[in-house]
């Protein structure tokens, strides 16, 4: 597994590892974690490429237990945890088998969708995403996968660089987060600070905002409720790319918490 390592403290700060979403990496501007890097004047930063992702090693299938174990190792003797999307599930399930090692954890519009199944919004997500999924055709490519998770849903495309499609291709072959089971009492009993950061989802198209917005921010809520979290709600729907400077504040002041 590749780690972009952000360090101007000559390995004196705390570490934070963060883990991405789909179709991106680690120091992607696109929808990774490149405006993160001012925080890298007080603390190290480690970017992992989960794997199949950026500059990690090809791999036929992975999935957030995957991404976990990797995330623990990262984590070394205990470092402050961001996870965003697929990436906050993983985080999830890395907080909850090694507590021990979490400073702090925020999860930026976290995929785990199944916990909060309860919400309406969140159930009618999750069935339309699980129907999705079995109904994808056998010659669907990396390139279909990349509009269908942007311009079908009134977004724009990315450029199809290689590296993109690569994400894409990688965000096809594992499993899905959105059904992950995940171990809230843990979490919730933890001491550390929890923070949810949401988008207020304006200026979204509409149906990225149905589709996606709305049940991203009924899960938020109901996992800021569940482990006593703070939640952050910023204009606009990529929080860390569209609102960096109110995303590192708050991260800064959670981090300065432990």
């Amino acid at each position: 597994m590749h780690v972009t390592v952000w360090d101007e403290t000559e390995g004196r700060g705390p570490r934070a590892v963060f883990a991405h979403g789909i179709l991106t990496w680690g120091d992607d501007e696109h929808y990774g974690f490149a405006a993160q890097r001012p925080l890298a004047d007080r603390h190290r930063l480690l970017l992992m490429d989960r794997r199949g992702y950026g500059r990690s090693p090809d791999i036929e299938h992975s999935d957030y237990e995957t991404d976990a174990d990797d995330i623990i190792r990262l984590l070394g003797d205990g470092g402050h945890l961001v996870g965003h999307a697929y990436g906050g599930v993983s985080a999830l399930v890395a907080a909850a088998r090694r507590p021990d090692l979490v400073r702090s954890l925020t999860l930026i519009q976290p995929g785990a969708l199944r916990p909060a199944a309860g919400h309406p919004v969140v159930a009618a997500a999750l069935e339309r995403a699980r129907a999705g999924t079995a109904e994808l055709p056998a010659d669907f490519s990396p390139e279909d996968f990349l509009l269908a998770s942007t311009e079908a849903l009134g977004m724009a495309a990315p450029e199809p660089t290689p590296e993109r499609l690569r994400a894409a291709a990688s965000s096809m072959a594992e499993r899905p987060c959105w059904d992950a089971e995940i171990a809230l009492e843990p979490l919730a009993a933890a001491p550390w600070p929890k923070l949810l950061i949401s988008g207020d989802w304006a200026g979204a198209p509409a149906l990225y905002k149905e589709y996606a917005g709305e049940p991203l921010v009924a899960c938020a809520e109901f996992l800021a409720e569940e482990l006593g979290a703070d939640h952050l709600v910023v204009p606009g729907y990529y929080p860390h790319t569209q609102q960096p400077e109110a995303v590192n504040t708050a991260l800064r002041e959670l981090w300065a918490r432990r």
